[in-house]
Formats: structure tokens, C-alpha cells, sequence
């Protein structure tokens, strides 16, 4: 295999599928990029076995062939290689000579018939999403998702696709974060649950330029085309709770206060929380909330924001990294909290809409 082109045209795809690339493997074909070089184009190929990614570009071939190399080394290789420089690479004897200008690298290289593929998708639903409904639904649930929980449907995100919206929804068990966005899919009533690299890989990669992004679904994948990039990601096998069951509905007290003040207040007091349990006590009055919190050391903080609240006195303890996570994911300067009681959960939402609602426990202080 022999062919040549300029720095920054492989580091782009390179840069798109590097994501896919453990820096610890136990099998040494997964620290590989596999290069495919045929008809003028190249295509690049990384994996894990949970997630593919795959790009292509075109490349002046001299001669075709196929070969994994190590895709960090020449990564890094691209990268400080000086702008606009030519690369040349070629791959015989299970070396790869990587040539640009003066500098030559000698990578070795392992066989293409070692490297795991995706099989093709056979008897895939297909469909269009609009990618910045796509990625602005997942940007705003993500970081709810649970990690290593025993519960394995919580590691990953449910997308849930319908004639005219998908929707994001991610739950740890102590929160949850759901988020709607209008488009026009086409299909009914598809979900899958997306393992929690290949979400954060999927918002990562989203940001493409391309206004609609194909969907391609099996029971056991799920594949997202965006112009030359290629995601394929395999699904968790669970049933994941039903969150309209855990949102809040029907009457409550509704507390109006702004995002910023909130923010910088929780904050502040988080400094001298409980190092392991992180609580702080939120009390609601008519007009204000008291914001306080304690630790071991017998340290106390405490802040009072004026807010929009005509309802009765309640006394909740939350989470703070919780409640800052949620306000760091709404947009707008104005926050809605509704509240039942302080030992039912809280309803989280910009001021004015429900497409993006995040329902915080309450815990004992």
C-alpha cells in the first residue's frame, strides 16, 4: 500500500475516529487504525468492539492495499507535522514509512484481516434526523447518565425517536434529565439505549456541519451518517425505567429565581458542604429561599436570594453538584423549581417551556 496527501487532510478523519481508540487495550489490533486505500479514497477505521467510528477522504494512490496502524502514534505524528505539509505513507513487510519532508517514521504495522468490523446492518429502520435537534438533545442530558451502576440499562442515554421528535432522557437513579426537540424523523416509536462512550463520542462528532444526520437502527445497533463520517455504536440490552413516572405532574409550588444569582449562591455555599454527601438545605418563603449547609467540622455557610414564591414555608436538601449540573444545562436567565413537599422530588425547568425538564431527589440532611 502506497499513497500521499497533505497533513491536513488525514489528520481530519484521523481526528474524527481517534475518539474510538483506547490508550489501554488488552488486544493490541485495538490501538490500530485500519487504513484502506482503493479507488482513490481512503478510509480509516477505529473501534473498541462497543463503538466504530469510520471517515474517508480522497488520496493520490500508487498502490492499493489495506494495513492497521498505530493509530495514537500517527496521530500524534499529523499533529506536529508542520502546516501544509505533504505525508506520504507507505506499507510493505509489516512496516508503515511515514515521509514528509525531511522527517521519516518507521511504524509497524499489524494485519487487516486482524481488525474487528461491524458487520453490515442488515433489516435497519432508517430515517432522518436534524442534527442540531440531535446533538442539543443529547448536550442536555448527558451528564445525568450513571457510571459503572449495577443497574447497566443507567449507563447509557434512551433516545426515543417519533414521527416528529426525538427525545434524550438519562437518569442515575438520584436524577433524571429529559429533553424534547421537534424533527421530522418518520417513523414511530424507536428507542434504544446508547451506551455512555458512544453518547458522549456521538456529541463530540455531531458539530459537522451537516443540517441532517442518517439513522440507521437494529435491535442490537445503531449506526449515524454525517456526509463521509460513519458512527456505529452497539445498544444496551435492558429496559429502562419509565420516566413519565418519575417526572412530577399535576399541581405544585412554583419558585421563579434566576439562573445566575442561583448558581453562584450554591456555589458559594457548596464550599463548606459535607465533602462525601455534598448536601445543602434549601428552605422556600414567601419571596426568598435560604440556601445553607454544615460539615463535620462544624463549619457553616448560608445565602438568602430573593425569588418569585407565594407558596407555603418547605424545607428540602438536595445534592448541590446536582442542582449546579442541571443549571449549567438551561438555557435562559430565569429557572422554574417546582416543589409538593420536601420529601418528594423537585421539577426543574427554564422559565417559560418543558422541552428540557430535570427531576432532582431530595436527600436527608
Amino acid at each position: 500500500m502506497k499513497f500521499s496527501l497533505s497533513r491536513e487532510e488525514l489528520l481530519q478523519p484521523l481526528q474524527r475516529v481517534i475518539g474510538a481508540v483506547e490508550r489501554r487495550n488488552t488486544l493490541a489490533i485495538l490501538g490500530n487504525v485500519l487504513i484502506n486505500a482503493e479507488n482513490s479514497i481512503l478510509n480509516l477505521t477505529a473501534t473498541d468492539t462497543e463503538i466504530e467510528l469510520n471517515d474517508s477522504i480522497a488520496a493520490s494512490i500508487d498502490v492499493e492495499g489495506e494495513a492497521a496502524l498505530p493509530a495514537r502514534k500517527l496521530f500524534d505524528i499529523c499533529k506536529t507535522l508542520a502546516e501544509g505539509s505533504d505525508i506520504n505513507i507507505e506499507v510493505s513487510d509489516g512496516k508503515a514509512l511515514v515521509r514528509s519532508g525531511r522527517s521519516r517514521f518507521n511504524l509497524a504495522t499489524l494485519p487487516a484481516n486482524q481488525f474487528p468490523k461491524t458487520e453490515e446492518l442488515q433489516s435497519a429502520v432508517k430515517f432522518q434526523l436534524g442534527c442540531s435537534a440531535l446533538s442539543g438533545a443529547l448536550a442536555k442530558t448527558a451528564f445525568s447518565m450513571a457510571q459503572q451502576d449495577v443497574r447497566y440499562y443507567l449507563n447509557g442515554l434512551l433516545l426515543e425517536i417519533s414521527a416528529d421528535s426525538v427525545k434524550a432522557i438519562t437518569t442515575d437513579g438520584h436524577r433524571l434529565s429529559f429533553s424534547e426537540a421537534k424533527t421530522e424523523a418518520g417513523v414511530e416509536n424507536r428507542q434504544a439505549i446508547i451506551p455512555r462512550k458512544g453518547v458522549s463520542e456521538l456529541i463530540r462528532l455531531l458539530d459537522v456541519g451537516t443540517p441532517d444526520v442518517e439513522v440507521a437502527m437494529t435491535d442490537n445497533h445503531i449506526q449515524f451518517q454525517m456526509g463521509s463520517l460513519r458512527f456505529t455504536s452497539k445498544l444496551i440490552d435492558g429496559r429502562f425505567p419509565d420516566y413519565n413516572r418519575v417526572i412530577p405532574s399535576g399541581e405544585g409550588h412554583v419558585a421563579l429565581v434566576d439562573k445566575g444569582t442561583l448558581r453562584q449562591a450554591l456555589s458559594r455555599v457548596a464550599i463548606l458542604a459535607n465533602e462525601k454527601y455534598k448536601g445543602v438545605r434549601l428552605e422556600f418563603q414567601a419571596g426568598q429561599v435560604k440556601i445553607q449547609t454544615n460539615n463535620p467540622e462544624q463549619e457553616e455557610a448560608e445565602e438568602e436570594l430573593a425569588i418569585e414564591y407565594t407558596g407555603p414555608n418547605i424545607e428540602i436538601g438536595f445534592n448541590v453538584g446536582y442542582v449546579i449540573d442541571v443549571l449549567g444545562a438551561i438555557e435562559g436567565d430565569e429557572v422554574s423549581l417546582k416543589l409538593s413537599d420536601g420529601n418528594s422530588s423537585c421539577l426543574v425547568t427554564a422559565a417559560g417551556t418543558e422541552n428540557h425538564k430535570y427531576v432532582i431527589m431530595p436527600m436527608r440532611l
